[in-house]
């Protein structure tokens, strides 16, 4: 049964969880390099601002078990071992990605990781998260399956009827709603009425909220969660508030028509979710300033190294191009 507590994991763990976070921002932080400089063909959704959600989920996770994604996807397939380089690869449209360049930033799936793919589609992963949770309930695998999405999914009718079957026939999934308070360009509370949390409670989902930018408390509910629905005892939704440092893409870089530059900075500089781990780990003693900063450095390098890789690498050969279309 996963441990509930980060100081369990023990040191080395725990300084892999914010390598893993730095990693992502860094990540994204080069997505963006890619766009600004006209070498990536579309758009991404930055994860930059979330970090702990992905990671302290993905950290209470099983190997074998699953996750499903959203087209803000790029942490959570980290979080569950992606690879950096071929990431790259998928979001440059080059063969070596892992959808073979013809998925792009809102498609990457990593099946050997259980990683059963992003959705560009809001809600969209949600059936597929339920189905694979029946699956793993039927072949009494002891599989979890964890289904990430934003609030604005809570507003689609695909989550509320896969949220009754899952509720229905106990299946052992566990529901992430990563609430960063925007659906595109309007605050959520403006076209959604009540309480997110009252409805799963409506479907007899028991609920926890928890602060999406404390790794610790991520992690605790989600630990707590993810062994209760193991267990069998059906599904759960995990309830978490955060924020999008970034646009809804790469391409909103005016937002102050929609959210003022005063809040960004205050979310940037009041709850970093990198900077509130990294904090915890000095005072606890567990790495110095200067372990930091190697952290940082060694992360920078392996994601440059990643992208240098993309660029370099071929496109999809010609005959590809009807391979994998089914409709």
């Amino acid at each position: 049964m996963p441990v509930a507590d980060l100081v369990e994991l023990g040191n080395e763990r725990r300084l892999d969880l914010y390598r893993m976070m730095v990693t992502i921002r860094k990540f994204e932080d080069q997505v963006n390099q890619l766009y600004l400089s006209g070498k990536m063909p579309g758009l991404a959704h930055l994860y930059n601002g979330e970090e702990a959600i992905a990671v302290g989920v993905c950290a209470a996770l099983n190997e074998t078990d699953y996750i499903t994604s959203t087209h803000r996807g790029h942490g959570h397939a980290l979080a569950k071992g992606g690879q950096i380089d071929l990431m790259f690869a998928e979001l440059l449209g080059k063969a070596a990605g892992y959808c073979a360049g013809k998925g792009g930033s809102m498609h990457i799936a990593d099946q050997e990781r259980g990683n059963l793919g992003a959705n560009a589609i809001v809600g969209g992963s949600a059936g597929i998260a339920t189905g694979a949770a029946l699956s793993a309930k039927m072949r009494g695998s002891g599989q979890v399956v964890v289904c990430f999405f934003g609030e604005g999914a809570m507003n689609q009718g695909l989550m509320y009827e896969s949220m009754n079957m899952a509720s229905i026939w106990k299946l052992p999934i566990v529901f992430v709603c990563e609430n960063n308070l925007y659906n595109e360009y309007t605050a959520y509370q403006e076209v959604t009425a009540g309480s997110l949390a009252a409805r799963a409670e409506a479907l007899a989902i028991p609920v926890q909220e928890a602060d999406g930018q404390d790794l610790a408390r991520v992690f605790a509910s989600a630990s707590g969660a993810i062994a209760r629905v193991r267990g069998g005892e059906g599904p759960a939704f995990l309830l978490y508030g955060t924020y999008r440092y970034s646009g809804h893409h790469v391409g909103d870089i005016n937002r102050s028509y929609y959210r003022s530059r005063e809040e960004e900075q205050e979310w940037r500089e009041m709850r970093d979710p990198i900077a509130i781990e990294a904090e915890r780990l000095l005072v606890q003693g567990i790495v110095g300033r200067e372990q930091l900063d190697d952290v940082a450095a060694a992360v920078e390098a392996k994601v440059q190294a990643g992208a240098a890789f993309a660029l370099e690498a071929p496109y999809p050969a010609l005959s590809e191009v009807e391979r994998h279309v089914y409709a």
